[in-house]
C-alpha cells in the first residue's frame, strides 16, 4: 500500500497566554521542556534527535521523588482533565502528598516534538518504539530533578510502562499497569492494521475517524453498548451508529493522523519476551478488566505471572476496556494502596 504522503512538518501552534509556564495560575498548566541540546537522543531505528520538546504537565510540589503517570494512545499530559477519579488530594495521585508528573510522549500531538518535526528515514516519519518514548521521558525527569519514580500507566500508558521497567530499573520503584498486555497479540495487531490503512487509504481525516471508529468497538463490550447506544439517536438513525460517528468527528478534530500512525506502531512493534520480563525486579500491579475486549483479563494475568514481583487484580465491569475511565469501582483504592507500599487485595 502507498505510504501515506509526508507533506510540511505539523507544528504544534504557540502556548496559549493561559497555558504559558512564565504566567503564575493556580489551575494546572501544560509546560514544555527542549531536550537533547547537547547530546542527540538515539532513536532505536538508529536516527539522531536534537533539541526535543516535551509538554508535561505536574501537581503538587517539586521534590526528587515522584508518580509518574503515562497516558493511553490519545491521550494528553492533562491528567486533571481525563482521570478525575484518580487525581485531587485524597485519591492516588494526590498532589498535596506527591509530586505527580505526566508528559505527553514523543511523537504526539499535545505540545511534544511530533512525527513531522522529527528526522525521516528514507522518506517517511522515523519509526518510533515505546523505549525511545521511555528514554525521552527519562530525560524529563533528569530535568526536572526527579531521581525515583511511581509509574501508573493505562492502555498504552501501560504498555510504555513495562519499556520504562526494562529500559530505566534504576529508577522505577514500583508500577501500576491497568488494561495492558506486554506485548500485542494478532487480534491487537490487526485491529491497528485496519486502522493504519484506513487513515493510508483517506489520509486528510476521513480515514482517522474510521480508525477511530474501529478503535471505540474495541475499548467497550456488546454488554456496554447494549446498555449504553440501544434504539435510535434519531428518526432512522441507530445511536451506536450515531456515537461512531460522532467519536470520529471528535478525534478528528483533535488529533494528528501521523501520531496516530507512530504510536500504534510502536505498540506493535514492542514485543518484549518472557525471558526479559523475568528480569523485572520491581513490585507490579497488573490490573485487568473483566469485559475488555481490546486486551482480555486472562491475557493481561498472564503477563502479570511473568514478572517476579507481578501482583494482579481484576476490576469488574461491564463497559470493556474503557472501564478504567467510566467505570473504576474500586481500582482507584487499589492503585492508592499500592502506591503506598501495600498491596493489592483479591478481586471481588
Amino acid at each position: 500500500m502507498t505510504a501515506l504522503p509526508r507533506p510540511a512538518p505539523l507544528i504544534p501552534p504557540p502556548l496559549a497566554p493561559e497555558d504559558s509556564p512564565e504566567r503564575c495560575s493556580p489551575a494546572p498548566r501544560r509546560q514544555t521542556a527542549r531536550l537533547f541540546r547537547d547530546a542527540p537522543l538515539l532513536l532505536d531505528c538508529g536516527l539522531p534527535v536534537s533539541d526535543v520538546r516535551v509538554a508535561y504537565h505536574t501537581y503538587g510540589e517539586a521534590r526528587e521523588e515522584a508518580t509518574l503517570v503515562l497516558h493511553a494512545l490519545t491521550g494528553t499530559s492533562a491528567v486533571h482533565e481525563w482521570w478525575p477519579d484518580f487525581l485531587g488530594e485524597g485519591k492516588p495521585l494526590d498532589p498535596t502528598r506527591d509530586y505527580i508528573v505526566c508528559a505527553n510522549v514523543l511523537g504526539g500531538c499535545a505540545g511534544s516534538s511530533s512525527p513531522g518535526e522529527l528526522p525521516t528515514l528514507r522518506g517517511t516519519d522515523a519509526p518510533l518504539t515505546l523505549r525511545d518514548m521511555a528514554r525521552a521521558g527519562r530525560a524529563l525527569l533528569e530535568h526536572l530533578g526527579v531521581r525515583r519514580v511511581r509509574v501508573v500507566g493505562a492502555s498504552m500508558g501501560g504498555m510504555l510502562a513495562y519499556a520504562w521497567l526494562l529500559e530505566c530499573p534504576d529508577l522505577v520503584e514500583r508500577a501500576v499497569i491497568i488494561g495492558a498486555p506486554a506485548r500485542h497479540s494478532p487480534w491487537a495487531i490487526g485491529l491497528n492494521t485496519a486502522a493504519r490503512g484506513a487513515i493510508r487509504a483517506a489520509p486528510g481525516g476521513e480515514g482517522l475517524k474510521v480508525a477511530r471508529m474501529v478503535a471505540m468497538l474495541s475499548y467497550r463490550s456488546p454488554d456496554s453498548f447494549a446498555q449504553t447506544q440501544s434504539g435510535l439517536r434519531a428518526p432512522g438513525v441507530p445511536a451506536i451508529t450515531s456515537y461512531l460517528h460522532h467519536q470520529g468527528e471528535k478525534l478528528q478534530a483533535r488529533f494528528c493522523e501521523r501520531t496516530y500512525l507512530a504510536l500504534t506502531g510502536a505498540m506493535d512493534a514492542f514485543q518484549p519476551t518472557d525471558a526479559e520480563l523475568r528480569t523485572i525486579q520491581a513490585p507490579v500491579l497488573v490490573v485487568g478488566i473483566a469485559s475488555d475486549q481490546l486486551y482480555p483479563a486472562a491475557e493481561v494475568e498472564a503477563y502479570a505471572r511473568q514478572l517476579p514481583h507481578g501482583t494482579y487484580w481484576q476490576l469488574d465491569s461491564v463497559h470493556g476496556h474503557d472501564a478504567f475511565l467510566m467505570d473504576p469501582g474500586g481500582l482507584p483504592g487499589q492503585v492508592g494502596a499500592f502506591l503506598g507500599g501495600g498491596a493489592a487485595l483479591p478481586s471481588a
